[in-house]
């Protein structure tokens, strides 16, 4: 027996009654409520207003639930489709069987969705969310661990990882013999743990990054996507689980190339500052603010940073960082910075060329949202 060994949990469902509380769904869901809570202060800190990140979630979990397991259905059909399967089963998430490529996609139509109804550029959802999805895939992977699934090759190496043997008769428990769970002979690569791990690092790397160069426009959200497939890509081929190949290697690892590239020419190409909101209709003068609380007080309140207007608003517009601090500070959206006449007198006598160009600003194109 080797002493260093990780051991497996011998049960994954639990029951409160005829109520099984089940290890796998636990986890996803205490990433979820993780994952909510950190999107929801990066929302906040670019003019989101509180808790629309659960308007988000309303949609972008069902839908990723949706996605993962059409995925799964997809890539792994012989399990309910193919000669001796049960069609049935594949209503059974519970028993394990989400795709990750497909939770994504089926998250992203459902928080695209969410944002047209919230007003809210996608991209600002998606940056947010960047650090915060690799935290919650991170705690699902121990839903993996309890259900002993998911793991590597076999291996000599002190973090071998023990397997026990489930009993098809009684779902979530060892098969048990003479008093003692049985484990498989050898031990095995705990790819779930990798994971996890590589999930934290992600998260810690983007937080780092988005914090000192300020993604906008989606980018922090590819740069997770990039890190993610680089380090799925190779866990996936230590693992031995039942999946479909391509050329003698396994699907998913093809998908985490492709998805790779595909981040990697969106974050070269799209370049763009962190996008900041504030409601469509925030007043630009002092007036216009005297003006709301002379007409519903109950929907004027001053924050920590003396901003006012907590209602929720109908619509967002995109503004520089300089125009939303300010907006922060004073509850009141500066107009954008027009020419002075001597930048205007520079440009009519900087040449013929200068003449046919348009007038810049300080705006940027996302502050007509």
């Amino acid at each position: 027996m080797n002493i260093a060994a990780i051991p497996s949990p011998t049960t994954s469902v639990w029951h409160l009654g005829p109520f099984p509380l089940r290890a796998y769904a636990l986890c996803i869901i205490a990433g979820m409520v993780v994952a909510t809570l950190l999107m929801e202060k990066r929302l906040r800190n670019r003019g989101v207003a509180p808790w629309t990140s659960l308007d988000m979630v309303v949609w972008a979990v069902p839908f990723g639930i949706i996605g993962a397991r059409i995925y799964h259905l997809i890539t792994s059909p012989q399990d309910y489709f193919g000669a001796g399967g049960d069609p049935i089963r594949a209503f059974y998430i519970w028993e394990g069987g989400l795709g990750i490529w497909g939770a994504v996609a089926g998250g992203a139509l459902g928080a695209w969705i969410a944002a047209r109804q919230i007003g809210l550029p996608l991209s600002v959802f998606a940056d947010a969310l960047a650090p915060a999805l690799p935290v919650a895939q991170a705690l699902g992977r121990i839903g993996n661990w309890f259900n002993n699934e998911l793991y590597g090759k076999v291996t000599t190496l002190p973090w071998g990882l023990e397997i026990h043997e489930m009993d098809s008769a009684n779902p979530g428990h060892a098969t048990v013999i003479d008093g003692e769970p049985v484990t498989k002979p050898e031990l095995y690569h705990p790819t779930f743990l990798y994971e996890a791990i590589w999930d934290l690092g992600i998260a810690g790397v983007v937080w780092l990054l988005d914090r000192k160069f300020k993604f906008g426009r989606g980018r922090a959200f590819a740069l997770y996507v990039m890190l993610y497939t680089a380090g799925r890509a190779w866990i996936e081929m230590l693992r031995t689980d039942e999946a479909n190949h391509f050329f003698g290697i396994r699907l998913n690892v093809f998908t985490a190339i492709i998805l790779f590239l595909a981040a990697a020419v969106y974050f070269v190409v799209v370049r763009g500052p962190r996008e900041y909101v504030v409601p469509i209709d925030a007043p630009s003068s002092a007036e216009a603010v005297a003006g709301d609380a002379s007409g519903d007080v109950s929907q004027v309140d001053v924050t920590a940073g003396g901003a006012a207007a907590a209602k929720t608003p109908t619509a967002y517009q995109v503004v520089d960082e300089e125009r939303f601090r300010e907006y922060q500070r004073t509850g009141i959206l500066t107009p954008v910075a027009a020419p002075s006449p001597a930048d205007s007198s520079s440009e009519s006598s900087s040449g013929s060329e200068s003449d046919s160009e348009s007038v810049p600003t300080a705006s940027s194109p996302d502050d007509k949202n």
